[in-house]
């Protein structure tokens, strides 16, 4: 790196959790960070399921070099044992946190293409001593252009929620059927989503803890005088087991073990059937302009109302195509990272704490963290990007034992090893996808959550 080079901002694409911790931490090392937000405000991913609550508590979601920050203006963190909404999160962690940085960060920016400067991915001569070049849409919609020394990507997998369809494609009809799925929890406070789903059959693909907090919500609705008649189906890919259900009481996380309890309620009390080994292969309408799903195995369900989509979320790799990635073939995540999350061995608790090692790519100081970093693998926990954020700040600041030191002891989920989590070892995109201390719920304002926003 040159001299001109060493003087130019790290720049961070999104002010989540994980950017914002990201951003906190730079300048914990005297080094200049430059947040690009595309959204209007700190956490809009965030803010997307701010009717949710985390099922980690606030103690666990707050990055301690962030919270030095805060500290200057008078900021407390909430009581450390209560569990925080999204909209908790975002309202009185994120933005505030932003605000503090000021002017380090821009809203309304959103990143098209990142490359080196005079070198397309192609030229080998003089790599690594060039700059980023980062282009961005304002917010007039200008393309704007901005230089950086390196470049954390914490811009996560919310924007790409995965297709019903089991070959990873939308199931035929489903582009037609939007009118009747949604691909992300509803907020079943909200009295026009009640209306949609009060008194009628839905059906729920996934078998996550995103998935389990739509079981649980449909379940509570069935349960109000306003619901009565509500009922689900719940779609799985592959069959139950012992560990469907996630860790029950055996589950650190007090909070996480709860959801997958009440997803099995639901069940049990006939809130909600099972119907397992079905891969859904196209969807069509009846004659009552309902929607009846068909597999893959040519099985056809009987009609329902609506679908929730939760099979999971993916990660935006388009603007980085001029660069050199190292990408799992499976999981899209960094190739060292990919075997510490495969889904088939690990939950959230049996991840190895990782940094700038497991993270780094063959374009030298470029990062991808958070939830992104995870590619399509689920189970993310805010304190793992913490910690990932912590190991690069340090790595670029040139202390490398700080970087290597694990700082991080992540809580168990009880269903530590083989199928982890899931019910099916493979398909991280059934999991709902989500940060463990992100989206889902046991109760509408209970007290649980999981999903991608982290």
């Amino acid at each position: 790196m040159n001299a001109s080079t060493a003087d130019l901002p790290v720049v961070v694409i999104g002010a989540g959790p994980i950017g914002l911790a990201a951003a906190a931490r730079l300048i914990e090392r005297d080094i200049q960070p430059l947040v690009l937000e595309a959204g209007p405000a700190a956490a809009t991913a965030v803010r997307g399921w701010s009717h949710v609550r985390l099922f980690s508590p606030w103690s666990e979601v707050v990055d301690p070099a962030a919270e030095k920050l805060l500290a200057p203006t008078g900021w407390v963190r909430p009581d450390g044992a209560a569990y925080p909404s999204g909209a908790d999160w975002a309202g009185l962690y994120l933005q505030p946190l932003a605000d503090v940085l000021g002017e380090k960060v821009r809203y309304n920016a959103t990143v098209t293409g990142i490359s080196l400067s005079g070198r397309d991915r192609i030229v080998d001569a003089d790599r690594d001593a060039q700059p980023f070049v980062i282009h961005y849409t304002g917010p007039d919609g200008a393309e704007e252009r901005l230089y950086a020394r390196a470049v954390i990507d914490a811009s996560g997998t919310w924007s790409i929620p995965s297709p019903a369809g089991g070959s990873g494609l939308p199931a035929l009809g489903e582009k037609t059927a939007a009118d009747r799925i949604s691909y992300r929890i509803p907020d079943f406070k909200d009295l026009a989503v009640r209306a949609r789903y009060a008194g009628k059959r839905t059906a729920v693909i996934g078998s996550g803890a995103s998935a389990f907090t739509a079981l649980a919500y449909l379940a509570d609705l069935a349960k109000s005088d306003d619901g009565v008649g509500t009922h689900a189906t719940w779609i799985l890919r592959r069959g139950i087991s012992g560990s469907t259900f996630g860790g029950g009481d055996a589950d650190q996380l007090p909070a996480r073990g709860a959801l997958g309890l009440a997803a099995k309620a639901a069940v049990d009390d006939g809130y909600a059937d099972a119907v397992t080994g079905f891969r859904t292969d196209a969807f069509e309408r009846d004659t009552d302009g309902r929607l009846v799903l068909i597999g893959e195995d040519g099985r056809r369900l009987d009609a329902i109302d609506e679908v929730i989509v939760l099979t999971g979320l993916r990660p935006d790799l388009t603007f980085l195509g001029e660069l050199r990635l190292g990408l799992d073939e499976r999981l899209q995540a960094p190739t060292a990272l990919a075997p510490l999350i495969d889904p088939n061995q690990h939950s959230c608790g049996t991840v190895y704490p990782h940094g700038a090692g497991e993270l780094s790519h063959p374009e030298k100081d470029l990062y991808l963290v958070g939830m992104k970093s995870y590619g399509r693998a689920p189970t993310f926990l805010a304190m793992t990007g913490y910690e990932q954020v912590r190991s690069i700040a340090a790595h670029l600041a040139g202390d490398q034992e700080a970087a290597e030191r694990v700082e991080l002891t992540l809580p168990e989920s009880g269903v530590c090893g083989g199928a982890g989590l899931f019910d099916q070892p493979v398909a991280a995109e059934e999991t709902g996808g989500g940060c463990c201390a992100a989206p889902t719920t046991l109760t509408v304002g209970g007290p649980v959550s999981n999903s991608g926003g982290c």
